[in-house]
């Protein structure tokens, strides 16, 4: 009767083990390679990629690729195809879990951008392209970079955060969330106005910010970069020298980040300004001689933007779903940018429909706008040409008013680690050529986290 417990306890462990081994097996089979329920497409390594993450090594393999087709109208209205793509490889290490280093974080990631845009040639006239672009992960050079290089530490319970090293200024400033292909409705939209003076994402430079953390709801930041224009150059992706330095960008930015209602919906709220030690031309001073432009006067340039991004509703208390509102603005100096103000506003939808809860569908629209003073240097260069007709290929085209880039789009989560989104977008006065006839454009984005 001893024996009897015993045999029903050995019993009933073994139907247990064998139960979690078969379960495991489940769940290793699921998390294994091309498994549509793992995070990554190789899967979880036998459950090592998850260990690594656990005791601070994050190790980030990410492939994004965009495609676009001129369906009508453009610069060239015969239908042609572009592809341009990036892979970014990172790694994430937690510094306080592997060396004991309190709330500190470093972070390297290496880029590589790839292909050709439909905005250069087809949609925009060649000699000017478009002021946006169709397939934003195409711009900053085709070449392979050192991203990210940099540390993080927080001090007094991350109230004061100081971070340093290889960075790119928009991953911190004039910073959001947006899947959309055209490069109009994304992030870091300061930056892509004002490209000479501040450089966004893959294109590093040295430099840095402190982030003042007053309240779990409000910030404030302050950064100075390094502005080094060999930084753009092909091949100078892994330059870390500043021989070349003409300059600093220091961007201020103020932050609130509320959860609004009693569903506590996410939103944040940035306002924000810029100014680089380097000088530019003024386009109001600059006058013919010798037949080409020359100005007379040169400033510093700065600006100012605004960021606001809220989720407005969830789906029965459920905050991963519902639609969210995006509002974007910029200013910069009408003395030395040749773009001097732009408008966007979208709205996305995460979980429309009950069976795809991870499905999102998106409306933008954005407006970028040309300085009047550069648009009247393009004038007086023609002038002094003796050229007036547009089809002359010496003729430099005129670029006035505002170009408007519109994009719907739908994302479908085919499995945790690859998104696929379609998208339909309509560029009006491409380039802002009046000559060059609006634009629809059919694109598809793919993101797969290998």
């Amino acid at each position: 009767m001893a024996n009897k417990p015993s045999l029903r306890f050995n019993k009933l462990t073994l139907a247990c083990t064998v139960g979690l081994l078969f379960g495991s097996a489940q769940v290793l089979a699921a998390e294994g390679p091309f498994s549509p329920t793992s995070t990554y497409m190789l899967g979880d390594w036998g459950g090592e990629r998850t260990a690594l993450k656990d005791d601070g090594v994050d190790f980030q393999v990410n492939y994004t690729g965009e495609a676009g087709s001129n369906f009508a109208g453009g610069y060239d209205t015969n239908t042609t195809a572009r592809y341009s793509d990036q892979w970014q490889f990172g790694v994430d290490l937690d510094l306080d879990k592997l060396l004991n280093w309190k709330d500190t974080e470093f972070q390297m990631t290496v880029t590589n951008r790839n292909g050709r845009n439909i905005s250069n040639d087809a949609v925009g006239d060649p000699r000017t392209s478009t002021l946006s672009s169709s397939q934003e992960v195409w711009g900053r050079g085709q070449t392979t970079r050192l991203t990210q290089f940099w540390i993080r530490q927080g001090y007094f319970d991350d109230t004061l955060d100081i971070k340093a090293g290889r960075v790119t200024v928009g991953e911190d400033f004039d910073s959001l969330k947006s899947n959309f292909q055209n490069l109009a409705l994304g992030s870091g939209q300061a930056g892509n106005w004002r490209g000479d003076r501040w450089y966004n994402w893959p294109v590093s430079q040295w430099g840095g910010r402190i982030k003042l953390n007053l309240s779990p709801e409000y910030y404030a930041q302050v950064g100075i970069y390094n502005q080094n224009p060999k930084n753009y150059d092909t091949g100078n992706g892994f330059r870390l020298d500043t021989s070349n330095s003409i300059g600093n960008l220091i961007p201020l930015e103020f932050g609130w980040l509320p959860k609004l209602g009693p569903e506590e919906l996410p939103g944040k709220y940035a306002l924000g300004a810029y100014y680089s030690s380097t000088k530019g031309n003024v386009y109001s001073s600059g006058e013919i001689q010798n037949g080409a432009m020359t100005y007379s006067d040169e400033a510093h340039s700065y600006g100012g933007y605004l960021l606001v991004q809220q989720q407005l509703t969830s789906v029965n208390g459920n905050k991963d779903r519902g639609l969210s509102l995006t509002v974007q603005a910029v200013m910069n100096d009408k003395k030395t940018s040749s773009t001097d103000n732009y408008q966007s506003v979208a709205l996305t939808y995460m979980g429309l429909f009950d069976g795809r809860p991870k499905d999102e569908i998106g409306f933008g629209v954005g407006r970028i706008h040309v300085n009047d003073d550069f648009t009247q240097t393009q004038r007086d260069q023609n002038n002094a040409n003796g050229v007036n007709n547009y089809s002359n290929p010496t003729y430099l085209p005129v670029q006035s008013g505002a170009e408007y880039n519109y994009e719907l789009y739908y994302g479908i989560r085919a499995t945790e680690w690859m998104t696929i989104r379609p998208n339909l977008q309509y560029i009006a006065a491409p380039g802002a050529v009046s000559q060059v006839k609006d634009a629809f454009v059919g694109g598809v984005t793919v993101n797969v986290a290998l």
